[in-house]
């Protein structure tokens, strides 16, 4: 259970962290769709481990392997099967708590559950597992573009420091030109030299992700309990070391008058649009056309350098040792992760919303 995600654009991903391979099956891709396998890999390289000092020092190349579901270049509508294999596990880092419980991993609540657990590297529960979504999610990014919609994830906070600039004032694709993805050059200096002082105290330390989605179309989302905006947080959260998720005005909306908060709507040629977006263009759970936008909080990594006390399957005291090769601060690879899932949303909202008018049936 649990394994899949969507409805219509739907995947389900399998494998673990020190397993043989990592894999995604993509079902309802449209027939048809260019597929650009060099953009499949390019995401893959964007979230892949060992790219920079601030990040885990595993390599692996995340090399694909496309399956099924893709002929001369295009889906034929059937199942895409995309398998990643995994090439630089060193399960024997893993060896010494074999029986012993990680503070704040899963590994307590996957034993209590399954009472068997794969501890090499959390098996099942690794972030490793994000892989597959990357390279399911560059699919629906591939059949978004085709539709005019863009996704453009960055980090915007690392401990405390955090851009102060509004997203509309930032040029996003400055994220890529440096370790972090941070658009703002003078922040990144200041964040990465941060993550950099936490990694060799042997800790680690937590940020925040934004993303902008733009060009949605109007009218994507379901009422009551399918809401847009229930179903990105949803995708958020299922990401490991997610530990918050707030769209458009978020918490901050809560110190704000109605009178400020509102979106007023005024028509620009044919066109309806909002004079302010705190709604994060999202109303009533569906797009209303504007920008969509939202954050992601990410805790530190779980695994440190440090002793910590914990039980093993036992019940007895222990010692912890982080051991192995560890992200001292995750967001710098999850930012193709969230956009992966968000690109998932969107596409799977945009097929659903082809089947509630009469006329496109």
């Amino acid at each position: 259970m649990g394994n899949s995600f969507g409805k219509l654009f739907k995947i389900t991903t399998f494998g673990e962290s020190h397993g043989v391979a990592l894999g995604v099956i993509i079902e309802g891709c449209p027939a048809g769709l260019e597929i650009d396998e060099a953009q499949i890999i390019a995401e893959m390289q964007r979230r892949k481990p060992g790219q920079s000092k601030i990040t885990t020092q595993r390599k692996e190349e995340d090399e694909i392997e496309i399956l099924s579901g893709v002929f001369e270049g295009k889906s034929t509508g059937t199942p895409i099967g995309i398998v990643i294999r995994n090439a630089d596990q060193k399960s024997k880092d893993y060896s010494h708590i074999a029986d012993k419980f990680r503070p704040s991993h899963a590994d307590f609540t996957y034993f209590e559950k399954y009472g068997i657990r794969d501890y090499r590297g959390g098996g099942r529960s690794s972030a490793r597992e994000t892989a597959a979504r990357v390279a399911g999610g560059a699919i629906a990014k591939q059949f978004l573009a085709a539709k005019g919609i863009s996704i453009q994830a960055y980090v915007s906070q690392v401990g405390d420091l955090k851009i102060t600039k509004d997203y509309k004032d930032l040029n996003l694709a400055e994220a890529e030109n440096n370790i972090i993805r941070c658009p703002d050059p003078e922040t990144a200096e200041a964040m990465i030299a941060l993550i950099d002082a936490v990694r060799l105290d042997r800790d680690t330390i937590g940020g925040v992700v934004s993303c902008v989605i733009k060009n949605t179309p109007t009218g994507l989302g379901e009422p009551v309990f399918d809401r847009l905006h229930a179903e990105l947080g949803k995708g958020m959260l299922s990401i490991n070391a997610v530990k918050g998720f707030e769209y458009g005005s978020g918490f901050d909306g809560v110190a704000m008058r109605g009178s400020v908060h509102n979106d007023s709507i005024v028509k620009e040629g044919d066109k309806v649009k909002t004079t302010t977006n705190h709604s994060g263009g999202i109303q009533g759970g569906i797009s209303n056309g504007e920008d969509i936008y939202f954050r992601v909080a990410f805790k530190p990594v779980a695994t440190i350098m440090q002793d910590q006390a914990s039980l093993n399957e036992a019940g007895e005291s222990v010692t912890v040792s982080g051991k192995g090769r560890h992200d001292p601060c995750v967001v710098p690879r999850a930012v193709p992760i969230v956009e992966a899932m968000a690109a998932l949303v969107i596409a799977d909202y945009l097929l659903l919303s082809k089947t509630n008018k009469l006329q496109d049936i």
